[in-house]
């Protein structure tokens, strides 16, 4: 073959190769990209110009590690368990998975072993061998293999040529692109089995998930490993449990949450705290009935697009729809009267509890549940007032999210395929988001296609004390129910002009929030939120009546206290004080009774001895100041 000259990340270079392969001589390598597709290395480099290389650590690197790296444990599982049959097996945002339809479990020690079986086939370093099939050709090949998934798959898809992915004596059905060889996963572990339904459908076979991840290093992956032990510590149904905060009940139903007195009195706080922002800002607190008509909701579009996630009843005759969505109540409030151009904007705030129908396979604590309350909010306004609304929300958001500790980044969701309203009306109301953001200068990212049915959003993504990303808060903006709802307003001009709304939460779901607050404090609470706020404790019986004392006057200072009278060891006392992860712990002997002090102590083991009214007001000073 004749040499021919690429430009390999900007550079000339020649060689007498026929892969692109041939042209990078690096290891750190591991793809490329040829006009800006994503190929494997053993891809044809005859007629190929240009080509950015990609590099293990980046992070469409680690994709490509990971897609591979499920493909070798799919191998290992055949190989030991021939009967498991393979399904799918893609990479995910922090590593991969793979289903397997087995009808015996795969246990502990079944994951070891394969673990230990991906080892041996990562050491051979086998070549992915990429090879293409037509449609008939691939139906019959899997059929002949007795892998009906794949079959389905196949025939589902509305495509004459398919590729295929072969290392050892696996081969896969694949869009690829793969390493150039096993040898290239240099770091990974498996994790954990969990069951799936087959596509994600509860109507379907449940599969067996083995879930694992890979890095392009060994540092790198300890790393990623510390960061999931920490966060089991941190997870918030273990703590949910040991801090007394809430239940999940088989007898009450997956998916409804019962908060006991201590988070109960945390979800209090969070909703007062949410209460007073929002009166600051000018909102008014408005309520809506918990279900409406059916009628409502087909105006709103919600019966066309939404109904898979709503729960019905029928009552006198008439269907009625348990709201999902706080916004048909507030635009009956709207249109409750006429409108003129001067009483717009009008901010309406709800914390309406609401009722979504999840799949049993995604409820997960607080984070995930078929009941919450969100701190809704929609506001009509003119389409002059729409950037100032939008860009008032946007600072809102980033008062409150300082409040917490969260850093944020944002995104906008464009129009999904299936929507309501005209492409003019989406066009403008995402351009007033792109403005909004713009005109503060914020970052962000577009996530096509994920808006919600009746306008774009701005989705924002917090990130928690570890760094993970949770989204909560989101604006949205829609021109679309106010058509729908012939809603309108007496303009300068003295006609009738259509108001523009956006749909918005601050915190979203409380649950949720909630959930997201106990895993990024780990249950340690500042010292405003936290349900109790300091344990009084005595050392001998000889202090019980000044602690009960010292106990009343911080409870009428509004200081939220739990008194341990109990003839324990003080030692013990402090001990499960500190594990229920309270701020203060005030400790009574016969010194603090006789000059009329107390002594406290901190959940990091600091102590300071002081009268009750500096206690109080050292407390006090330790609130939001929003």
């Amino acid at each position: 073959m004749s040499e021919q000259t690429v430009i390999v990340d900007g550079k000339k270079v020649s060689a007498d190769g026929s892969t692109l392969g041939d042209f990078i001589r690096n290891r750190d390598v591991i793809a490329a990209l040829v006009e800006g597709q994503a190929v494997d290395l053993s891809t044809p480099a005859e007629g190929v110009f240009e080509i950015q290389t990609i590099k293990g650590e980046s992070d469409q690197g680690l994709q490509v590690i990971r897609h591979s790296a499920a493909h070798v444990m799919a191998e290992a599982v055949q190989a030991l368990f021939p009967d498991a049959r393979p399904t799918i097996g893609p990479a995910t945002k922090d590593g991969f998975y793979y289903d397997f339809d087995r009808e015996e479990p795969f246990s502990s020690d079944d994951i070891e072993a394969i673990e230990k079986k991906m080892d041996e086939l990562i050491k051979a370093d086998n070549p992915f061998i990429r090879s293409e099939m037509t449609k008939a050709e691939a139906l019959d090949f899997f059929e002949g293999k007795s892998e009906p998934f794949k079959v389905e798959i196949i025939s589902d898809l509305d495509e004459e040529r398919f590729f295929l992915y072969e290392q050892g004596g696996f081969i896969d059905l694949c869009r690829g692109p793969h390493i150039p060889s096993t040898g290239y996963i240099r770091a990974f572990k498996l994790l954990s089995v969990a069951g799936a339904y087959w596509r994600g459908d509860e109507n379907n076979r449940m599969l067996q998930r083995i879930y694992g991840t890979a890095f392009g290093s060994r540092k790198e992956l300890k790393k990623h490993l510390n960061l999931i032990e920490e966060a089991k510590k941190r997870d918030h149904r273990r703590l949910g449990r040991d801090l007394e905060l809430f239940m999940v009940s088989d007898e009450v139903g997956p998916g409804l949450v019962i908060f006991l007195p201590k988070g109960g009195m945390l979800r209090n706080l969070i909703e007062e705290f949410d209460r007073r922002i929002h009166l600051n800002a000018g909102y008014d607190i408005v309520y809506g009935p918990n279900m409406l008509r059916d009628r409502a909701w087909k105006i709103s579009g919600h019966m066309d697009y939404y109904k898979e996630n709503m729960y019905f009843t029928e009552i006198d005759g008439q269907t009625y729809g348990i709201k999902p969505m706080n916004c048909i109540s507030h635009i009956l409030i709207y249109k409750s009267k006429v409108r003129s151009y001067r009483d717009l904007p009008l901010r309406y705030f709800e914390l309406g509890t609401v009722a979504r129908h999840e799949k049993s396979g995604v409820l997960h604590g607080l984070l995930r549940v078929r009941q919450f309350t969100q701190d809704d909010a929609h506001i009509f306004c003119r389409e002059d007032q729409l950037l100032d609304e939008i860009t008032g929300v946007m600072a809102m958001i980033h008062d409150v999210m300082d409040v917490f500790g969260f850093d944020y980044a944002m995104e906008i969701s464009t129009r999904p395929d299936k929507s309501i309203g005209t492409d003019h009306d989406w066009a403008m109301a995402t351009k007033a988001l792109r403005d909004a953001l713009d005109r503060k200068g914020l970052c962000y990212e577009i996530n096509e296609g994920d808006g919600a049915f009746y306008g774009p959003k701005i989705d924002v993504k917090i990130k928690d004390a570890i760094g993970r990303e949770w989204q909560c808060a989101t604006i949205q903006c829609d021109f679309s129910l106010p058509e729908r709802f012939d809603m309108h307003y007496i303009g300068s001009d003295g006609d009738r002009h259509r108001p523009v709304m956006l749909h918005r939460v601050i915190l979203g779901t409380i649950e949720r929030f909630m959930g997201v607050l106990i895993e990024h404090y780990a249950g340690a609470f500042p010292v405003w939120l936290a349900p109790v706020q300091a344990v009084i404790m005595n050392i001998t019986d000889d202090q019980a009546e000044y602690a009960s004392g010292v106990a009343d006057e911080l409870k009428k200072a509004g200081i939220r206290i739990e008194l341990d009278l109990r003839n324990e060891k003080i030692g013990f006392k402090i001990r499960e004080a500190r594990l229920k992860k309270v701020p203060y712990m005030v400790v009574i002997g016969d010194r603090e009774r006789d000059d009329k002090v107390i002594t406290v102590r901190g959940r990091s083991g600091d102590q300071e001895v002081m009268d009750t009214r500096g206690f109080i007001s050292a407390i006090g000073d330790q609130g939001p100041k929003i």
